[in-house]
């Protein structure tokens, strides 16, 4: 289901904060008189502005990781083309599995299906726009395994790539390279359509050319061009992103916080030393009113002069809000993915400026405080107690096959998804839309 929003974390604590902070009271309708009118036509098909309200609030509820308002517009659009071209195929999913679809969909906060109803309803979000909401998702899942899911295949060399970059004991770089550029509310319709431009791409020098005109990482000026770096060191978001690029492929783009991300595959090996997994990562980040203006950038830079530790950064917040400096310490899949990404390049003591919060009004500049290793053999102690088998529960090889199948799905459901996103494009750009 493409349009899902994922990884949804706390998810009963994001509709109980959202409606906490009020945004529980139902909207108020444009009119009742203009409420079912067509604001949208797909080819003939009606998209009214009840349906548009309706989709803004269950994406504000869901903490929707761009303008509610422009993803509904644009969700709905793309479902009326992801229907029509099922219903032209002769495929069409039961009540029954939407009802089950949104049971899953709930489950992912801890929730059952009546109970998500019942919040979204206090948000003013009616049952049956969560309803198609799940539909339009799972049409659109069953129509692309069907026309593509024969063209997706996984070799025997994707899978040794995939197991060596997850074994503790083989060490696996990569040699990528990024683009990340930041957006605004105002730029970012823009910059979505120019990231998926780049995501086609297939030459490195063409997207070498797009880092040093749009990025906004230190790599710009090399192209993007990132050096070698362990798979380890890739924050959890990015690993299975990376194993399913051939040289010279794009991933999709990558939606953070006031940014969006590409990297290119130009390069993957075996090497001797097997890299360490990390427990924990500690980090600062200090917050600079400006955002990216020529003096928040120069405080920025001031600051890097200034320092060489995390430590230092207390010298530097002395006598201001507290809240303007954070530190901490978490395990890499709970950092936020746009912190784990900058995190990725850095090295203690080093920092970053690429990003920002507030809408782009605040500059983030982050540092590396440390990262913890696991500790060594941590894994094989704790194998035996999980079994139960002593010595020989720690060569169990059991589990081998499962391993086998998820690493097998995941590079599939990556390859479909590619797919399936140009089969989108190709169906918008040859739609008669009309909007009033």
């Amino acid at each position: 289901m493409t349009q899902m929003i994922s990884p949804i974390r706390s998810f009963t604590a994001m509709l109980t904060l959202a409606l906490g902070l009020g945004l529980g009271q139902a909207p108020a309708p444009a009119s009742a008189q203009g409420l079912f009118e067509p604001v949208i036509k797909v080819n003939g098909d009606a998209v009214t502005r009840y349906e548009l309200e309706q989709r803004t609030r269950l994406l504000t509820l869901l903490r929707a990781p761009a303008d509610p308002a422009r993803l509904a517009h644009d969700q709905l659009i793309e479902d009326r083309l992801k229907l029509q071209a099922a219903k032209a195929q002769g495929i069409a999913v039961s009540e029954e599995a939407v009802r089950e679809g949104m049971e899953r969909f709930a489950s992912q906060g801890n929730l059952t299906g009546d109970q998500m109803i019942k919040l979204l309803a206090q948000g003013g979000v009616a049952e049956q726009t969560f309803y198609e909401f799940v539909r339009a998702g799972l049409t659109w899942r069953e129509l692309t395994q069907a026309r593509f899911g024969p063209r997706v295949s996984v070799s025997e060399e994707d899978l040794e790539r995939a197991r060596a970059a997850i074994s503790s004991g083989t060490g696996v770089r990569v040699l990528l390279s990024e683009i990340i550029i930041p957006y605004t509310p105002q730029t970012e319709e823009q910059v979505l359509s120019r990231a998926k431009r780049i995501s086609e791409m297939t030459s490195e020098s063409a997207f070498s050319a797009q880092a040093r005109q749009y990025s906004a990482t230190p790599s710009r000026d090399r192209g993007g061009r990132m050096p070698w770096t362990p798979i380890t060191k890739l924050p959890p978001i990015l690993r299975p992103l990376v194993l399913g690029l051939a040289p010279g492929e794009v991933t999709e783009p990558l939606p953070l916080q006031g940014a969006v991300a590409l990297f290119q595959m130009r390069g993957i090996e075996e090497t001797d030393v097997p890299e360490p997994e990390y427990a924990a990562i500690e980090y600062a980040a200090y917050y600079i009113p400006g955002g990216r203006t020529e003096a928040a950038l120069a405080r920025a830079a001031q600051i890097d002069a200034d320092t060489d530790t995390c430590d230092d950064l207390y010298g530097i917040a002395q006598g201001q809000p507290p809240s303007v400096l954070e530190r901490g310490s978490k395990a890499p899949s709970d950092i936020p993915d746009d912190i784990a990404i900058e995190l990725s390049r850095l090295d203690p003591g080093e920092i970053s400026t690429t990003l920002t919060r507030a809408n782009g009004e605040t500059l983030v500049l982050l540092m590396l405080c440390g990262r913890t290793a696991v500790l060594p053999g941590a894994e094989e102690q704790a194998a035996p107690a999980a079994t139960g088998e002593g010595e020989e529960g720690a060569e169990d090889t059991t589990a081998a096959p499962d391993v086998t199948q998820q690493l097998s799905m995941q590079i599939a459901n990556q390859r479909l998804d590619s797919f399936s996103r140009g089969y989108l494009e190709q169906l918008r750009s040859e739609a008669r839309i009309i909007e009033y």
